[in-house]
């Protein structure tokens, strides 16, 4: 079984995933979370550098391989997570650096993730990741994105943020997502694109991706390893 490696979402820590850990280890699926400090990300604010975040990345992939004598691993990655994890996986020099971690992924399973943003202060790394790496690019690598389907974006008491953040994100405000993100821009074209109902966006929110009722409806694709 190739062990499962999560990645945290923007300006989230390590702690934040210990449900989602047990959860999939509960399936029967070793996971373990990037060692992540929430205060990690804040060099990463306003569009700058996410190499911090992209190298405590590549010495878990590296520490898990060795731990467990396996020269590939699947990856987790939940919100912003998911566009880092593909900047990880390219070719491309990030900022001077090539990661080209492909070969040592099996799959990406990406869970409420903006692949796609009209929010300026993402423009930086996303422009970045989808002109070098358009779609489900790494054909080697299997991508499995994840949206749900929460709340319905309305400008009234209750759904006001959700309105506000889809705008933000995909410029239509009346849509269906995660309360945060919308699903449009959470799939990608060529990967398995999956839309769990009732599915919030933040693992302090309730029922969301990694709820044991929900979790089993990507974790199978895990089963396959």
């Amino acid at each position: 079984m190739i062990p499962n490696i999560i990645l945290p979402g923007y300006l989230a820590g390590s702690m934040d995933y210990k449900g989602l850990q047990k959860s999939l280890e509960n399936f029967g699926s070793k996971a373990i979370t990037v060692p992540l400090k929430w205060w990690e990300w804040l060099p990463t604010v306003g569009g700058r550098s996410i190499a911090p975040i992209l190298l405590k990345l590549d010495q878990t992939v590296k520490e898990v391989c060795r731990e467990f004598n396996v020269d590939r691993v699947n990856l987790i990655a939940h919100s912003a997570g998911g566009w880092v994890a593909r900047i990880y996986l390219g070719e491309i020099p990030y900022y001077s650096k090539v990661w080209g971690a492909n070969p040592q992924v099996a799959r990406l399973i990406t869970l409420g993730t903006p692949h796609r943003s009209k929010e300026p202060w993402a423009a930086p790394n996303l422009d970045f990741v989808n002109n070098n790496y358009p779609d489900a690019f790494h054909q080697n690598v299997e991508h499995i994105c994840v949206a749900g389907k929460a709340v319905f974006g309305e400008r009234k008491l209750g759904s006001w943020l959700a309105y506000s953040s889809y705008e933000l994100t995909c410029g239509v405000g009346n849509t269906w997502g995660d309360g945060i993100i919308p699903i449009e821009s959470a799939h990608l074209v060529g990967a398995e694109n999956l839309i769990l109902e009732g599915a919030n966006h933040s693992p302090k929110s309730g029922l969301w991706y990694g709820s044991p009722e929900l979790l089993p409806d990507w974790a199978k694709y895990l089963k396959s390893s």
